[in-house]
């Protein structure tokens, strides 16, 4: 019987038993950012222990970063972090790319556009969306702080398999649905609960379709889902982008292309579950609540808790719509926003900004609306400037920032105020998310974020910018 990519990765980081059960897993390549790791630090200085492999950990600044004045965050504390994390990887040997190096950015867009994602391996990091990196046919996992720990002392962690599901999404996706809209919709069909225990195999026709970065959108969410990591099978596509990457060995690269793409779950490898989902049964998707289940397509009404029997879920229901003030059984179409945010680890890169640039030529942002667009690195700034992006996202008004998590999760400056209401390229629309205990999230698309700000409205991009099939070639 075949293995699927799951299983092969692990069997081939697995060090031992330990006594509880539970697996010592070698973790090939450890990612640290300023949040969770200066404790983890300290615990080691505590315990007088060293970093066991430091040409493993590579460190960045992400989250508390400021978007528009670098030269020094404004916050003391913010301050307080980056000299942390400075020193730490100073002390410790650890390659940081801090904001002097032109390589800073959030440390899921670091990690694969350097080149040290790559298939076939382990990753952890101190931050939940760290299943991004799945994308490449790695298992990589979201860590706590005292895991961090662990991984920089010893380069393990011990941890209980996870079943598999696989996720296949076939068919063809229409004009204006994205890899956002997938990744939403998956979520809202199983749940922000349903992928529990589990690793998701995203597979089928679509994921085969989507760009790297489009398969970093949706292993991006998996944790929204449940999920403790998600993964695509590496391929042509996988290889072709960490070709030439810095942190690729070049050397005999066709052998390392070939066991690269060994790692791909067997065609007979079996499963702990298979869904399956028709591409043509996606639409452009919004949230509407306070979980990233709480997603319905754009031609859709607001639930209403009177449709539905389960006492639990009608208390979720009415939870959201009054913390989102938003009417049960009215179009989502239509509701004014106040700011647009376009960036973060789910939809942050250089193809995001491409599409996004493609459609707002001609248009502005509307009177009343913020609209702030951050790239996730550096390097993602640097490629935009250079094709001319940031002059077409400022001539239609929006706010051109440098690299960071920015709006994500308002660990630094760009926060809501109030009662505003943020429609969203990032990944979580929990209470409070962006930085205001009133604020309030409707997560989309970057396109759909861009029709929003033109229209000062949650909007059909579909309609807007007059999106059509492309015509079959004879």
């Amino acid at each position: 019987m075949g293995k699927s990519l799951y299983q092969k990765v692990w069997d081939a980081h697995a060090v031992g038993k330990l006594a509880d059960g539970r697996t010592q897993l070698f973790i090939g390549t450890h990612l640290i950012h300023e949040v969770t790791s200066p404790q983890a630090f300290g615990m080691l200085r505590d315990l007088g222990l060293t970093v066991k492999y430091p040409q493993r950990t590579f460190a960045t600044v992400d989250h508390i970063v400021p978007t528009e004045n670098q030269d020094q965050p404004v916050d003391p504390l913010a301050a307080e972090m980056m000299d942390a994390l400075r020193s730490n990887c100073d002390d410790f040997g650890v390659t940081y790319f801090d904001l002097k190096s032109g390589k800073q950015g959030i440390v899921h867009v670091v990690g694969p556009e350097q080149g040290i994602t790559q298939p076939g391996t382990t990753i952890a990091c101190g931050d939940s969306h760290t299943a991004t990196h799945g994308a490449f046919g790695a298992i990589a996992f979201g860590i706590g702080t005292t895991q961090v720990r662990d991984v920089l002392a010893t380069q393990t962690m011990a941890m209980e398999p996870l079943k598999v599901r696989r996720i296949e999404v076939t068919g063809k996706l229409r004009p204006g649905v994205y890899a956002k809209d997938v990744t939403l919709h998956i979520i809202r069909v199983l749940g922000a609960k349903g992928g529990i225990g589990y690793a998701y195999e995203y597979a089928g026709e679509v994921f085969d379709a989507m760009s790297m970065e489009e398969r970093m959108t949706v292993c991006n969410m998996a944790i929204e889902g449940g999920a403790r990591c998600g993964y695509v099978n590496p391929d042509a596509k996988t290889v072709a982008y960490l070709s030439g990457r810095p942190y690729v060995d070049m050397d005999d690269f066709s052998a390392t292309a070939s066991r690269w793409l060994s790692y791909a779950s067997d065609a007979d490898a079996e499963f702990d579950d298979i869904v399956t989902i028709a591409a043509e049964d996606i639409e452009p998707t919004v949230t509407w609540g306070i979980s990233p289940d709480q997603g319905i397509a754009i031609s859709e009404n607001i639930p209403s808790a009177a449709d539905v029997e389960d006492a639990v879920e009608k208390n979720s229901i009415n939870e959201a719509l009054a913390y989102m003030k938003l009417s049960a059984g009215t179009p989502i179409k239509g509701v004014k926003i106040n700011v647009a945010f376009i960036g973060s680890c789910t939809n942050g890169r250089l193809s995001d900004f491409r599409e996004v640039a493609k459609y707002i030529q001609g248009h502005h942002v509307a009177p009343g609306v913020t609209a702030l667009v951050v790239p996730g690195s550096q390097i993602v700034a640097h490629q935009c400037e250079q094709e001319g992006l940031d002059k077409i996202f400022i001539a239609a008004g929006f706010e051109w920032r440098a690299a960071g998590c920015s709006m994500c999760l308002a660990m630094n400056p760009d926060k809501l105020v109030g009662d505003q209401l943020c429609a969203s390229s990032s990944n979580r629309n929990f209470k409070g998310r962006q930085g205001s205990p009133t604020g309030r999230t409707v997560l989309m698309s970057p396109v759909m974020v861009a029709a929003a700000a033109i229209t000062g409205s949650i909007a059909d991009a579909r309609e807007l910018f007059e999106m059509k099939p492309q015509a079959a070639v004879a």
